[in-house]
């Protein structure tokens, strides 16, 4: 009986200690599993409409401002693409905490000094600034990827899964029983639904592990170029 109270003692320090240590080092949980699937799937499709803003206002600003670097509204258009960059590495930065349970440490920008040109110069060398501004136009090839497969194993599978359904509205043309058909010369209008659906059941069944590494690709990339490198 005196062996499992002091069990139970030693259970609840080592428990205490632990909930120290995260509060101490910030260190968050582990994101809940329930809805983890709807996260990630968000993520990944509300990351282009976001890569393309970020990506094509900062890439304009930074031709123009590259392009008129001579005179003083180039340098300004080059500090304000920095500037969006960092709004949009913000954004990102709360994306990834919110869909992975971890926050990026966020990292130590160069304070400005002194003010006009002087203070533009300061912020155009602080090599944070531009690795916010290397995700915006790096990220957003990536982006383009993973939406298209995030679209295609979700709901590209539940069409498919479905196609007994709906197959009926497809103009055919005389003789054609669909893609197996195309495919293997096999005329059957049952061998066709069901292969669709088997194809269906089988993008569905694989979505949680795709979504879930193309979730890890997207975010690593950012923890590498937005977190603290500190």
């Amino acid at each position: 009986m005196a062996e499992t109270r002091e069990t139970a003692v030693t259970a609840t320090r080592t428990t205490d200690s632990t909930r120290d240590m995260h509060d101490t080092w910030g260190t968050p949980p582990p994101a809940p599993r329930k809805g983890r699937f709807g996260r990630e799937l968000g993520y990944l499709l509300t990351g282009l409409p976001l890569g393309v803003a970020a990506f094509s206002t900062v890439l304009t600003m930074l031709v123009l401002g590259a392009a008129g670097l001579a005179l003083v509204v180039g340098a300004s258009l080059l500090v304000a693409a920095l500037a969006v960059a960092g709004a949009f590495a913000r954004v990102e930065r709360q994306r990834v905490a919110h869909v992975t349970g971890r926050p990026i440490p966020a990292p130590r920008y160069r304070e400005r000094r002194g003010s006009g040109i002087p203070r533009a110069l300061h912020a155009l060398g602080d090599g944070q600034r531009w690795r916010d501004l290397a995700h915006a136009l790096v990220a957003f090839p990536l982006r383009i990827v993973t939406f298209c497969f995030a679209v295609t194993w979700t709901v590209g599978g539940l069409g498919e899964l479905l196609y007994g359904a709906w197959s009926w509205s497809l103009p055919r043309d005389e003789g054609e029983e669909g893609l197996l058909d195309l495919m293997f010369d096999i005329s059957s209008e049952a061998a066709d639904i069901a292969f669709n659906t088997a194809v269906g059941a089988v993008l569905l069944a694989t979505a949680v592990p795709l979504l879930r590494g193309l979730t890890a690709l997207q975010t690593a990339l950012a923890r590498a170029l937005l977190g603290d490198r500190a």
